[in-house]
């Protein structure tokens, strides 16, 4: 029920006895209003308002610590000097790509194809990439450009991301479950389901995947199964969408391994990418690098961009400065930017896996809890299992009565499966309030048990 108040000392009112006038009927609006996979983020935020002095392993936000004011308007002068300097243009001109409306593609499409060369080693052409508001925006448009009827469905690994699963749900592409391993993506289940949908008179059109510690199961694809995946790929003939937005938060040793997007020959993949953990989530600055060609001339990205004229018109001018600013500053190289913070999460997921095994391992204070839990090699997700179920409910209740929030991994199978599992994000918490925070989590254990 919405409410709102007067002023700050009166009681709530309903909205719905107070206004006058016409009444709406969710029921009469569109179904994905309602979905589960819509609502999930509004529910969590909601719980953690109400609790603001829970430990929140809830939030997915990128580590704030290093974020300064002063270097927004740094990077907005860097970006200028780059328009002057660089592309030669004079004063209205400059003025004009600040102020005015954009390219629709968008205006730092060529640092875009510099980062990605530098960090991923991919020659990209600038006119493939288009610059969106962020990377829910580039999934949409992506999403909408492949639904042309009924018959078509889109391939995901199941648990996934629930920005994904609520974009498919905004443009009614059906979603066909994949299951899940340790390694990632079953490609033997994936090979599978494209069968079955096709036995159906489906039309499969794509597969989501996060190779690098995916949101939410923290998991990562071998080098190997990325080239079987490839191979699938090609074989059946459908896309990959990859999406990328952790890859640079290894946890050290052998470095990153190739993207999808690197290794592919055949222009099989999609690739999505985002600055909103590696520049700051305020931007809203994503993109979508979409070169496969068109049978009548041009390129998906072409496409994509009519799509983005008649949603958002461009991405903001000012955003865009900004994220080309800190490209510049960093030489291109996403990295080379990230030193500081891909340090904070290696330090954070040490401690949250060494600290889920002093509380829940053999020798620890809960011992035989039935707790369980996956140990990534990078990321900002870990996985744990509990004995009982982990619903909203009972996220209510760790909430109000210890003090520590969680994300219920049901969200993340549009609400059939996960129903015993929680994921713990730790960006954005100390290594301090991670102890607080595992400590109520045992402590809501015990209670349980």
């Amino acid at each position: 029920m919405t409410s709102v108040s007067e002023d700050f000392g009166s009681a709530p009112v309903d909205l719905a006895e107070a206004l006058p006038g016409v009444r709406l009927d969710a029921a009469d609006l569109h179904a994905s209003v309602r979905d589960p996979a819509l609502t999930s983020m509004t529910l969590l935020n909601e719980i953690a308002s109400r609790f603001p002095e829970a430990v929140s392993f809830a939030a997915g936000r990128p580590y704030e610590g290093f974020y300064e004011v002063a270097g927004l308007h740094s990077r907005l002068r860097t970006f200028e000097r780059h328009l002057v300097t660089d592309l030669g243009l004079g004063p209205e001109d400059v003025r004009r790509t600040f102020f005015q409306y954009g390219r629709t593609k968008g205006f730092i499409h060529h640092l875009i194809t510099r980062h990605l060369e530098n960090d991923e080693r991919m020659a990209v052409d600038p006119e493939s990439v288009v610059v969106t508001t962020g990377c829910q925006e580039a999934m949409v448009l992506v999403l909408r450009a492949l639904r042309r009827d009924d018959r078509d469905v889109i391939l995901t690994a199941y648990p996934s991301y629930v920005g994904f699963l609520g974009a498919t749900r905004l443009v009614d592409m059906p979603v066909r479950p994949v299951a899940e391993g340790p390694g990632g993506i079953d490609l033997a289940d994936l090979a599978e389901q494209i069968r079955r949908a096709r036995a159906e008179g489906l039309r499969p059109r794509a597969c989501y995947v996060v190779p690098d510690f995916a949101n939410p199961s923290g998991v990562s694809m071998s080098q190997a199964d990325r080239g079987r995946l490839l191979e699938l790929a090609e074989r059946e003939d459908v896309l990959i969408l990859e999406d990328n937005p952790y890859s640079m938060f290894h946890a050290g040793g052998s470095g990153r391994l190739p993207t999808l997007k690197s290794m592919d020959t055949g222009r099989r993949v999609v690739y999505f990418g985002s600055f909103a953990k590696t520049a700051f989530a305020g931007a809203r600055v994503g993109y979508v690098v979409a070169d496969q060609p068109m049978a009548d001339g041009g390129l998906f990205a072409d496409e994509l961009a009519k799509l983005k004229s008649m949603l958002t018109l461009n991405t903001s001018t000012v955003a865009q400065a900004v994220v080309g600013g800190f490209l510049l500053e960093n030489d291109c190289s996403v990295e080379r930017a990230t030193v500081r913070e891909a340090q904070v999460y290696r330090e954070n997921l040490r401690a949250v896996v060494t600290g889920l095994r002093e509380r829940f391992g053999d020798h620890g204070p809960v011992p035989g809890s039935g707790v369980s839990w996956n140990a990534p090699a990078g990321g900002m997700f870990v996985v744990v299992t509990l004995p009982f179920r982990a619903d909203d409910a009972m996220l209510e209740y760790s909430a109000d009565r210890f003090g520590v929030l969680w994300t219920p991994m049901h969200h993340f199978y549009a609400g059939d499966g996960g129903s015993h599992q929680i994921r713990l994000s730790f960006s954005v918490l100390s290594a301090e309030r991670i102890g607080l925070g595992l400590d109520r989590l045992a402590a809501l254990v015990a209670d349980r048990a």
